[in-house]
């Protein structure tokens, strides 16, 4: 699998992460109580795919600003590639109770639990949400409770909507169904939507938030196009 990127500009961005992880651990060495540096670092730990150094940062971010523990999803998503599901469901709790709006909680929490629990127990233990969200996350949210299928997902963008609302949606509804069929065992199906939300122009570019999701449809395409590479030299 070809990834999306250049060469070129990975590594420009991996140099970029390097020096402001540099950057930031001296200043964490003169000031290691103020969280914003800890939580910037434990960002570009993460983009590296430095998972179990990230998740240390975030904690420390917990420790330093209790009150901010219960809404940090980023943890969560650590704790979920660092191989930490446990810990990563039960934080996706924590922002359930904090927050019973964001869908993306519930995603997780079921892509936590699905390695262990398997898929249909984490689609029964699926939060139940009652109040609007942002869409796609409504509509995402039924293809994980197995309300509609994956083509009927891919279908559900309105192609009236601006382009930009049309990007948005593109990317996430790739993202997810990347990660659904990942969920379900099935790598190789999950490829060419992590390859395409990692394509996406709007998630590269886009604000803090979907930037970051960006970074996860990324990192995960990298893993599993790596694992296909492997398996491909191994046979004979």
């Amino acid at each position: 699998w070809q990834h999306p990127l250049s060469a070129s500009d990975r590594e420009v961005m991996r140099k970029q992460w390097d020096d402001e992880i540099a950057s930031l651990s001296k200043e964490i060495d003169a000031n290691p109580d103020i969280g914003a540096l800890a939580s910037k670092r434990g960002d570009l730990l993460f983009f590296r795919g430095e998972f179990a150094k990230s998740v240390r940062d975030y904690e420390r971010v917990s420790e330093l600003k209790p009150e901010l523990d219960a809404s940090h999803w980023r943890l969560g998503i650590a704790y979920f590639y660092a191989g930490q599901p446990e810990k990563s469901a039960a934080q996706f709790d924590k922002f359930f109770v904090s927050d019973d709006v964001d869908r993306e909680a519930g995603l997780w929490r079921y892509l936590a639990q699905a390695p262990t629990l398997g898929t249909d127990k984490a689609r029964d233990g699926l939060h139940k949400y009652t109040k609007e969200d942002r869409e796609p996350m409504p509509t995402i949210y039924r293809l994980f409770e197995e309300k509609i299928t994956p083509d009927k997902l891919l279908d559900s963008i309105d192609p009236k909507l601006p382009k930009n609302v049309r990007e948005q949606r593109q990317f996430y509804i790739d993202l997810y169904l990347g990660l659904w069929h990942d969920a379900h065992k099935s790598p190789k199906e999950a490829l060419p939507y992590f390859r395409n939300a990692t394509d996406s122009r709007w998630g590269r570019t886009a604000s803090y938030g979907p930037n970051y999701m960006w970074h996860v449809g990324r990192l995960h395409f990298e893993r599993l196009a790596e694992q296909e590479r492997s398996s491909v030299k191994k046979k004979p």
